[in-house]
């Protein structure tokens, strides 16, 4: 094999390092627009740096895991003390927890400019006290002020290479403290920085990535037509306090992602802005963390700039990296959704509006008669962008697209409108496991339960993959803490599949509908995990039935999946032409499963469900009439770690080995 690989012509590897790099692209896309349908070159040189000087990759770590790092273009002009090498350390980086983001920002689009001021409140999360507060922003920003106390701190700054930005590197400000903060205490800062932010693609290009892929994947930045600023993960606009992460380095930059959008969920959030804009060329829609937000706007004259300020008073972050759209865009009204659009685009909206009216008497039956907040859609600037989601808003190029495809779109979208309120959003295993859920259910609508399951299947082999293989192994990620998309998207979607199964339609759907996120906290009434809102909502609409275990086994702890197989089959006859086919289920993982058991004889078919415990096995009889001919167990409905469907086809014998197979 060594001999074949060294064997591979240059033109090959070229090959494989493109595709590399562009599922590098794609996977940034896919972290935060994973499970809506696709609306179906040569390596360019890197972009000019922003101001003189070059970006160098080193894309080393030392070995205490922090990146080597270089001074980026922009850091010569920062008003703090320039280093070589970082100064603080990724445990004092991992204790630092934002939670209060109080900013004035102002914006001077034509020239992609911003100057920030902020109120930063951290809390010390750590086990020791903390000598130094690192805040990092993205490295097209210069910190110009930080202050603690009435005081001006005398801080460094380091340029830290990390794809949580689209250039690829960060700002890094340590901040020293003339007194430690201790553990669980919180302490403000005043901080000040500018700069532009204009789209890059260097941390793509940085791996190879095709310069026209990348800069769809990064589109992030300031402008008068549109400015798109998606936050962490895409551009570090607001001051943040993450590990380094790289692409290409496993999964480290998106569990990075994922934990700072833990981190600051519960955040305190304000923001209030100004945008300066050319004579006649003012924004008509903002958006913050997804939420429309009223613009005030008042024209300039001759060579006068013209300004339009908003504010979003006090809020309290999701599961978010916070963010902010300004566009000049003109808005369609859809049923539950406001599109707005470019003038090129204008045609393909009947066809939105369409889609929109086809899902909603859908989703209406699932989840309610009104959605707690509108869809806003924002036209993106070029067809071939990234879409972008962020509570009930879909950044994305609004083209012409198969009817089925914009459906599957909207019922996806529509449903984040159905959950989120413009203060409050439920937790994200249930947010967007919610909407590939309604997604799945539309497949299901269209195409039947086999082409539902399908969707579904094609994502179990990386969750199975990313599952503990025993409890005692890793404490895995309950879906309760979940910060990866394969956890609250694939897994959450399977969860609530099962949960269907469970109860049926009309008791979930009834708890859909009482299901309000400003309420759905964890009791705190003594030892041990608690049910959540929706959790109670469930059995309180199908009483009688006992979901504790499967709470416990599948939302509060993760447990891995399970792992059935059909040991045995004892088909006896039962007199009149009948057959009572005994079935042994053996579970080799560590999570209980409710799953369909089907005994099928070449005229008809029974099913019972039953519930296979954990390392444990279960007998269960289903009396027949005829011959068996075949016995299933799941249906594609529960994931396993391995298949998720077993069949034992039975002739002459008493029984036979199980056959897996994953394809429902």
């Amino acid at each position: 094999m060594m001999l074949a690989f060294a064997r591979r012509s240059r033109a090959a590897e070229k090959s494989e390092l493109r595709a590399s790099a562009a599922k590098a692209a794609a996977a940034l896309a896919a972290l935060t627009l994973a499970a809506l349908p696709t609306i179906s070159s040569a390596q360019s040189p890197p972009p000019t740096p922003l101001s003189a000087g070059q970006v160098i990759y080193s894309r080393s770590t030392n070995l205490e895991g922090q990146t080597t790092t270089t001074v980026g273009p922009a850091a010569a002009s920062t008003s703090g003390q320039i280093v070589n090498a970082p100064v603080a350390t990724n445990a004092e980086r991992q204790a630092v927890t934002v939670t209060d983001l109080d900013a004035d920002v102002h914006l001077r689009a034509a020239e992609q400019y911003m100057a920030v001021r902020a109120l930063v409140t951290v809390r010390n999360d750590g086990a020791v006290p903390l000598a130094r507060i690192p805040l990092q922003i993205s490295s097209s920003l210069n910190w110009e002020r930080i202050r603690v106390g009435s005081r001006d701190a005398a801080y460094t700054v380091a340029t830290l290479n990390s794809d949580a930005d689209h250039t690829g590197q960060l700002h890094e400000a340590a901040v020293p403290l003339a007194q430690p903060l201790a553990p669980g205490a919180t302490l403000q800062l005043d901080v000040t920085y500018t700069g532009k932010i204009a789209p890059s693609a260097q941390r793509l290009i940085a791996i190879g990535t095709p310069a026209d892929v990348a800069l769809h994947s990064d589109w992030d930045g300031i402008g008068v037509d549109f400015t798109g600023l998606r936050g962490f993960g895409n551009v570090v606009w607001y001051p943040v306090a993450s590990v380094p992460a790289l692409l290409g380095n496993g999964a480290q930059l998106f569990d990075e992602i994922g934990q700072q959008k833990l981190r600051m969920e519960g955040a305190r959030f304000r923001l209030r802005f100004t945008v300066e804009f050319p004579q006649g060329e003012a924004p008509t829609v903002a958006l913050v963390n997804g939420h429309p937000v009223q613009l005030t706007v008042i024209n300039g004259s001759g060579d006068v700039a013209g300004v339009a300020t908003a504010a979003t008073g006090p809020a309290t972050l999701g599961f978010e990296s916070p963010s902010l759209f300004l566009a000049v865009r003109k808005p369609e009204k859809a049923a539950n959704a406001t599109l707005w659009t470019l003038p090129a685009d204008e045609a393909a909206v009947p066809a939105w509006a369409s889609a929109a009216s086809i899902v909603t008497p859908f989703l209406q039956g699932w989840l309610g008669q009104q959605p707690r907040s509108p869809l806003t859609i924002l036209d993106l600037p070029d067809p071939q962008d990234a879409p972008f989601e962020a509570g009930a808003l879909l950044a994305t190029a609004v083209r012409q697209g198969p009817p089925e495809q914009l459906d599957a779109v909207m019922a996806h979208a529509l449903t984040h409108a159905f959950l989120c309120t413009s203060t409050d959003s439920p937790p994200v295993w249930l947010d967007e496991g919610l909407a590939n859920f309604m997604g799945t259910l539309w497949i299901e609508k269209e195409d039947g339960r086999a082409k539902a399951l399908e969707s579904l299947e094609a994502s179990r082999t990386a969750l199975a993959i990313a599952e503990p293989s025993s409890p005692g192994e890793s404490a895995g990620l309950p879906l309760a803490q979940a910060y990866s998309p394969i956890y609250y998207r694939t897994k959450a979607a399977y969860v609530l599949w099962m949960l269907r199964d469970l109860v049926g339609d009309a008791a979930l759907s009834a708890a859909f509908r009482a299901y309000n996120p400003a309420q759905d906290l964890i009791e705190d009434n003594g030892p041990g995990p608690r049910p959540g809102e929706f959790e109670k909502l469930v059995e309180r609409a199908s009483p009688g039935k006992n979901l504790s275990w499967f709470f416990a086994d599948w939302v509060d702890a993760d447990k891995g999946l399970p792992d059935l197989t059909i040991q045995k089959v004892y088909p006896e006859p039962a007199g009149a032409g009948a057959t009572l086919v005994g079935v042994t289920v053996i579970n080799s993982g560590y999570a209980a499963a409710e799953v369909p058991l089907t005994v099928q004889t070449a005229v008809t078919s029974v099913t019972q469900r039953v519930l296979v415990p954990a390392r444990g096995e279960i007998t269960q009889r289903i009396l027949i009439q005829g011959a068996p001919a075949k016995v299933q167990v799941n249906d594609g409905g529960v994931p396993e770690a391995e298949a998720s469907i077993h069949v034992t086809m039975l002739g002459n014998t008493a029984g036979a080995s199980s056959r897996r197979d994953s394809t429902p």
